[in-house]
């Protein structure tokens, strides 16, 4: 307490002696202003009760009571002692704080003086003290407690962060509140959050959280909740992007395909901020839908992926060679070669089923041809994967024939991480309504061999 305090106490002080009427007579027994009979003593007054400590929200209204016996011509008055403030003395209020004000019962046997504390802010907590001006001052305290709900500080939180691709990032989270809150961290979509390659956990405590050399898979919303017991429980969504370069993943990159049948042909990307995807013939024109050719792009999930496919209608001999997918971000670019040479039709048409059969999927290695690349920027046709490597997802080239009697898929890799694009499998859409598993394993095998003695008699001939 300053020497200014200490000043402003005493005048109040003697201010409160001021009010009172207690004198003391020449045979030294307390009189009031009324003077009594010769020889009568009057009785001191008495707390007949204690001050009840209070817990109470930010923002509500408390009442504090105190008690008092044989009050006569003797003064109460309140005070927040924390501050060293005398609030109101009998039915004066002292403090200028206009959420202050004082009552008193005088009805009650024994009258009740209530110290009324409005809008209750953080700073009203603290020890509260009645007092009697009796000549050795009488007290007691009580003790409100505020307890205030949880609230983010913005100002010196994070906000939504974009970093690249193997850096280091720090997400803050401030809050305040009485009780101290405590702030935990979790995923916006409950998976876990990496906090290095060795650690991963589904919540972390504490108002910061680090990340390191974060990757794509750490990319989406991070929620800080923040709570204290008091309601309601705060949170911040917290949006972190991750910036890279796109990368490709071709299923296959040698096609086979007779002529006058249409082909789908299809590239996989990653990349994020997300990028602009095209085809292009070996001479470098972009293509662009016709009678002759469609594109489509799917987002899938993550955001980040996108499935490229390239659909050529009624194959030609000027429609053979190469073709190129090509995506482009503000962090880099990449393309991939698909090539796609003559095939020898399959010698069985089959017959067209009521509903839709699955049969088995044709794999790399086994009587094909075929193999699939992976690019990112720097890295050409030139890496090029053979088939039996896996990769997060499970692809397909379609083989259609000129009446769109059938696709199949020819590749299948990896399903534990199949969930961003569906699995293709071979339908048959027309024809007979025979479908015997004995028909279908001899189309097959008729496929598969004249399609490898296609590419032999080609090599032989290079």
């Amino acid at each position: 307490m300053n020497p200014t305090d200490h000043q402003t106490i005493g005048a109040l002080f003697l201010m409160l002696l001021a009010l009172t009427t207690t004198r003391v007579s020449s045979n030294n027994a307390v009189k009031t202003g009324i003077a009594p009979a010769a020889n009568v003593v009057v009785e001191e007054p008495e707390f007949t009760d204690v001050i009840e400590n209070v817990t109470v929200p930010a923002g509500r209204n408390v009442k504090l009571a105190c008690s008092v016996k044989n009050l006569g011509s003797f003064k109460v008055a309140w005070m927040h002692f924390e501050q060293s403030a005398i609030l109101t003395v009998h039915n004066h209020v002292i403090t200028r704080n206009p959420r202050i004000s004082v009552t008193h019962d005088k009805h009650d046997k024994h009258k009740t003086w209530f110290l009324h504390i409005s809008n209750v802010q953080e700073e009203d907590k603290g020890r509260y003290m009645c007092q009697i001006n009796t000549v050795t001052a009488k007290t007691q305290f009580g003790y409100l407690h505020v307890v205030v709900p949880p609230n983010i500080d913005d100002s010196l939180s994070s906000s939504d962060v974009i970093v690249r691709e193997g850096s280091n990032v720090t997400l803050k989270c401030r809050a305040t509140g009485s009780p101290q809150p405590q702030v935990k961290w979790k995923r916006d979509d409950n998976s876990k959050i990496a906090i290095n390659k060795s650690l991963s956990v589904l919540e972390w405590d504490g108002e910061s959280v680090e990340l390191s050399k974060i990757s794509r898979l750490d990319m989406g919303a991070y929620l800080c909740i923040a709570s204290n017991g008091v309601p309601p429980t705060v949170s911040k969504r917290i949006k972190v992007s991750v910036d890279f370069p796109p990368m490709l993943w071709i299923p296959h990159q040698l096609v086979g395909v007779p002529l006058n049948y249409n082909i789908t042909l299809e590239c996989f990307t990653e990349a994020h901020p997300t990028s602009l995807n095209y085809w292009t013939r070996e001479d470098g024109h972009m293509i662009h839908d016709s009678r002759k050719y469609r594109t489509e792009s799917t987002v899938g999930m993550p955001i980040y992926k996108t499935h490229m496919r390239l659909h050529i209608f009624n194959i030609q001999q000027s429609d053979y060679g190469t073709y190129k997918c090509v995506a482009k971000n503000p962090r880099g670019e990449t393309d991939g070669a698909i090539r796609i040479y003559t095939s020898t039709p399959p010698t069985t048409s089959p017959g067209p089923p009521t509903t839709d059969s699955q049969l088995h999927d044709f794999w790399p290695g086994n009587g094909r041809n075929d193999s699939y690349g992976l690019y990112h920027p720097g890295n050409g046709p030139g890496g090029t994967h053979n088939g039996g490597q896996h990769h997060p997802n499970s692809y397909s080239v379609h083989v259609v024939d000129k009446n769109s009697k059938y696709s199949s898929s020819l590749n299948e890799v990896d399903k534990s991480e199949q969930k961003s694009f569906d699995s293709n499998v071979i339908h048959w859409s027309t024809g007979s309504s025979r479908d015997s598993s004995r028909t279908k394993l001899s189309i097959l095998s008729s496929f598969v061999c004249s399609t490898l003695l296609s590419l032999l008699v080609r090599l032989s001939i290079h």
